[in-house]
């Protein structure tokens, strides 16, 4: 296919890695090249003609690449690198720190107004789909109330800030929703949920050798916006451990929202997502809003967006024919 969108990845853990695998399966995008804040020549990709870079020399390859994929975590790379990279590119990233959305989104429209580019921000499931159907959902049931609730599985971005704590060598995080809870909503009776009422989030910490275990914990368990109003388990394995029994990265969970319509007729509208890899998955929706980041900047549609600024056709390499005819 001629004139294939051409992208760029910024960082390569396995958001960034699950995000090469989603333009292999996209015929009309190419990957330019892989920017990383480590060694350049210590990074082995194996794709034939895609370039691995410094992080540095990404403002030399603003001609090169139409959108940027910005592939690090929410709790000190994007808040950060979302402004810098949507200065010079396109970008696309999976900010999910949801309290802090709009001041995120005020950050980086300032400057993708300023230098005419369009920045799709807090793509993913969670924000992201979730989000959509949360709208879709109050839209059609006024008379309701949503329930989002997520896991059994392995969060990328609370895994993240866990693997920031001072002492820690490495960790994950999952979280587990309560099966009463979700019942409870299943069953139509819009039941008001504390939040410590609907999640379990359990951490298994690798800890640096010498470190206060018990700080490490204190400081994970009070962390705002990510454990401090849950009930939040921490076990301390070892590297050995963590490679056996935690490599794999499950996740899903539900949007739920119960409402009456009519003559009191109770209705449930609920949207699920079983993933066998989480960072797979949000991948591939970051490629999807790669393209329609693409084409937004081609309408000069800049400055910040939300996947509530995007329409299901930007985000289809399908022609809209071929949608009214195969899909609608």
């Amino acid at each position: 296919m001629d004139n294939k969108i051409r992208l760029g990845i910024v960082g390569y853990g396995n958001l960034g890695k699950g995000a090469v695998e989603a333009i292999k399966q996209s015929p009309d995008m190419e990957l330019v090249a892989v920017f990383t804040r480590r060694n350049p020549e210590a990074l082995v990709l194996n794709e034939p003609g895609v370039k691995v870079l410094s992080i540095k020399d990404a403002v030399e390859y603003q001609k090169d690449i139409d959108v940027m994929l910005l592939c690090g975590g929410s709790a000190t790379d994007l808040p950060e690198q979302t402004p810098h990279f949507a200065s010079m590119f396109n970008t696309v990233d999976s900010y999910d720190t949801h309290a802090k959305i709009p001041e995120f989104y005020q950050s980086v429209d300032k400057v993708a107004t300023e230098h005419h580019t369009t920045a799709i921000i807090s793509v993913g499931w969670d924000p992201g789909l979730f989000s959509i159907n949360r709208v879709m959902a109050d839209a059609i049931l006024p008379n309701g109330e949503n329930y989002t609730f997520w896991g059994k599985g392995l969060s990328q971005g609370h895994s993240d800030a866990v693997r920031r704590v001072s002492g820690v060598k490495n960790g994950v995080q999952y979280t587990i929703p309560s099966e009463q809870a979700i019942e409870k909503v299943r069953s139509g009776s819009n039941p008001e949920l504390a939040t410590a009422e609907k999640h379990l989030r359990v951490c298994y910490v690798v800890p640096e050798e010498g470190t206060d275990t018990g700080a490490i914990e204190q400081e994970i368990k009070t962390m705002p916006h990510y454990f401090a109003d849950y009930e939040t388990e921490v076990h301390f394995i070892t590297e050995k451990e963590l490679k056996r029994d935690h490599a794999k990265a499950p996740h899903g969970g539900f949007v739920i929202r119960g409402g009456n319509t009519g003559q009191d007729n109770k209705q449930i509208y609920e949207f699920s997502l079983q993933l066998d890899s989480n960072p797979e998955f949000t991948a591939s929706v970051l490629v999807a809003y790669a393209r329609a980041a693409f084409r937004l900047s081609k309408e000069k549609q800049y400055g910040a967006k939300t996947v509530y600024d995007v329409t299901l056709g930007q985000l289809s390499p399908r022609s809209a024919e071929e949608l009214r005819k195969d899909f609608l």
